[in-house]
């Protein structure tokens, strides 16, 4: 029984909301936390359960700790954006209270998200006797919950992991992300990279794709390779592998349009002068695109998300191993009022939430996900609306 306290109520924050007030006895009180308090007056009157509401900047370290302090919360949900996340740690630290988020950190000014800024965290949460659960979402998350468990079911001796994230879903907008603009587009702008046998080989961003074939005839999809911070998590903990990759999956219509936008200059990160004021040519470009929020609705299709696995079975045989879900974005919608890509990382933060409120989880100091015993977790995605299945056959050939 614990009180939680919840920054941000994006689309994301908006599903863990909805997911923890269906669980009284493990979120007894919950506070949701944003910079424009309105928003949570807004997802509190949804909720059909009191919540607390509060405005605060979780820029502002001082600020947040004296909110912390004030309503004393046992754990932080951070569903803010990944350039407030060390932020958010250090007010935790501060005030003394537990953490977990759903992305890693990455600095305002540089594409580039590593877990070396947060690692560095884990003496001082280790000494304050906190916990800090990293990547609680889908991917991360729970693509590094099924490595673990198929390592510790199916395939002890893991040696590739390829991680798959197919949206075959249409919300019928000419240019929109499904989450965060400013941070998709930064993301899919990067360089890729992938993890070969101790090193790190960097590809030019989305330079290399392959046709992909989807499970429960959900068709192809073309995916392509980039960097997803699951990967050096993975690369540290899973010991032996020898390759792990992230791809994606993209629409033609989707890839125009953002060549377009990045030659004529709007997915700079860098500032412009205009008319005298500085601006930030991608966070304009957010401003001027749909609200992922505002694409519940209009979404129809499925999401697909999976990893697949190639090392030796119990009997030293190689095997392959495809571990996924399917996740329908209009069941999401008539449920949470929310799409997919929002559900898929909302509910896995309600799910580490509650593993470590009620301590099946449990540690001092900064965690990831392929951390910790899989079989509790897997229990929970299929019961709160993410069914998985394995299926042994290799999928992928690239």
């Amino acid at each position: 029984m614990a009180k939680v306290m919840i920054i941000g109520v994006g689309g994301v924050g908006s599903v863990v909301a909805h997911k923890c007030v269906r669980l009284p006895k493990v979120f007894t009180e919950i506070i949701l936390a944003s910079r424009t308090k309105s928003k949570c007056d807004t997802l509190a009157k949804q909720l059909g359960r009191k919540v607390t509401t509060a405005q605060v900047d979780a820029d502002n370290v001082p600020q947040l700790t004296k909110l912390l302090k004030t309503h004393k919360p046992q754990l932080v949900i951070n569903v803010a954006l990944p350039y407030q996340d060390l932020h958010i740690m250090d007010a935790c630290l501060a005030a003394g209270v537990n953490y977990l988020d759903t992305a890693n950190y990455e600095p305002p000014d540089t594409a580039r998200f590593e877990y070396k800024w947060q690692w560095a965290y884990h003496d001082r949460f280790k000494q304050a006797g906190l916990m800090a659960l990293l990547g609680s979402g889908f991917d991360p998350g729970v693509t590094s919950v099924f490595c673990t468990y198929l390592q510790k079911h199916l395939i002890p001796s893991i040696k590739r992991i390829d991680i798959i994230d197919c949206n075959a879903g249409n919300h019928g907008q000419p240019f929109a992300t499904n989450f965060n603009p400013e941070i998709n587009i930064r993301e899919v702008t990067a360089k890729g990279r992938y993890w070969k046998r101790g090193t790190w080989v960097e590809t030019a961003p989305l330079s290399v794709k392959t046709p992909f074939k989807m499970p429960d005839k959900l068709g192809s999809l073309n995916i392509y390779l980039m960097y997803h911070e699951e990967l050096e998590s993975l690369a540290t903990h899973i010991k032996g592998l020898q390759q792990a990759r992230f791809w994606m999956s993209f629409s033609d219509n989707y890839l125009k349009h953002l060549e377009v936008l990045g030659n004529v200059g709007m997915t700079r990160i860098d500032p412009v002068n205009f008319n005298g004021v500085e601006i930030i040519p991608l966070q304009f470009l957010k401003a001027l695109l749909p609200d992922p929020a505002s694409l519940g609705p209009l979404t129809t299709g499925k999401t697909c998300i999976g990893c697949q696995v190639r090392g030796k079975d119990t009997n030293g045989n190689d095997t392959v191993a495809f571990i996924y879900n399917v996740c329908d974005h209009e069941d999401c919608y008539r449920e949470v009022k929310s799409q997919a890509i929002s559900y898929t990382t909302g509910v896995p933060a309600m799910i580490g939430a509650k593993l470590m409120l009620t301590g099946k989880w449990s540690g001092a100091g900064v965690f990831n996900m392929e951390q910790f015993d899989p079989d509790p977790f897997m229990d929970d995605l299929n019961h709160y609306g993410l069914p998985w299945k394995i299926l042994k056959r290799e999928v992928f050939r690239k």
